[in-house]
């Protein structure tokens, strides 16, 4: 596939994270404007919230439809309820660095990124980063360690499955989830270079968004690439399935690099197409 059959939905925020399909609307941050929006496939898009004391990143969708935004640097979750924010879990006294992506699962289950250090990364660094799990009775734990710059997560539909994105390993790391909530680590599969945000199909394929690449690529269970839909001179950063039959795929990318994003500039964009594979799972 190439650009040329993708359909631009949204064009004009600064830097978009955390897509999820929820209400027939897809919800978002725009990480620098530090706002949390949603656009309709119409490309209607409204703004929900402004957190003006810390940068939004991750999105998560409680099994009521209340959403939660993840922060960054203060290392918090809020919830959104009629327009205002309020805490939902304080992770500043579990996270060794800064948190990043989360997914929430259907019974209500919060994984959360820790990558280890605070941003921005360090020259020097092993595999710090670690998957922190809130209840929904509000207890934490470490349920992943190792991991090397832990990114976009995603979970099969019937919980038995947990993928994360290692943005410094280039690769896909998969966990069989435990009924408590655990995860027991499985394998690593191969995928594409700075790998960001990723959403699963019915398949049990995962959808990456290769920063690095420029590219949406397709990774089957085995870590074969069965699809890549590029979008040249962007920074491909996450994606999600959505629509009333779950087979648009919402492809969100930049106009930057990693030194215009030392330097605050960039230029995101939405982007879709129809794909034959449903999404399932969450996101």
């Amino acid at each position: 596939m190439t650009e040329a059959m993708l359909r631009t939905l949204f064009d004009g925020g600064r830097y978009f994270e955390g897509p999820r399909w929820q209400g027939d609307r897809l919800w978002f941050v725009d990480c620098m404007t530090r706002t949390l929006l949603s656009i309709s496939l119409l490309g209607e898009c409204q703004e929900h919230a402004v957190l003006a004391d810390d940068t939004p990143c991750g999105l998560g969708i409680l099994p009521d439809g209340k959403l939660v935004v993840l922060t960054m640097f203060r290392k918090r979750l809020s919830t959104l309820t009629h327009g205002q924010l309020s805490l939902y879990a304080d992770l500043s006294n579990v996270a060794r660095g800064t948190i990043d992506d989360m997914i929430i699962d259907g019974l209500g289950r919060a994984y959360v990124g820790d990558l280890g250090f605070n941003w921005p990364q360090p020259p020097e660094r092993d595999a710090p980063g670690r998957i922190i799990l809130v209840t929904p009775d509000g207890r934490t734990r470490v349920v992943a360690e190792g991991l090397r710059f832990p990114n976009g997560i995603a979970i099969s539909a019937d919980h038995s499955r947990l993928v994360v994105a290692e943005m410094d390993g280039e690769c896909l790391a998969a966990y069989d989830m435990e009924a408590d909530g655990g995860l027991r680590f499985s394998r690593r599969l191969p995928c594409a270079k700075d790998p960001d945000g990723i959403c699963l199909d019915r398949d049990g394929a995962v959808w990456v968004a290769s920063f690095s690449e420029d590219a949406f690529v397709r990774i089957a269970r085995d870590g074969q690439e069965q699809q890549r839909i590029s979008v040249p001179g962007r920074r491909a950063i996450a994606c999600a399935l959505g629509g009333s039959d779950r087979r648009t795929l919402f492809c969100l990318s930049a106009a930057t690099s990693y030194q215009a994003l030392r330097e605050g500039k960039s230029s995101a964009r939405i982007d879709v197409i129809d794909v034959e594979t449903p999404g399932s799972g969450y996101p």
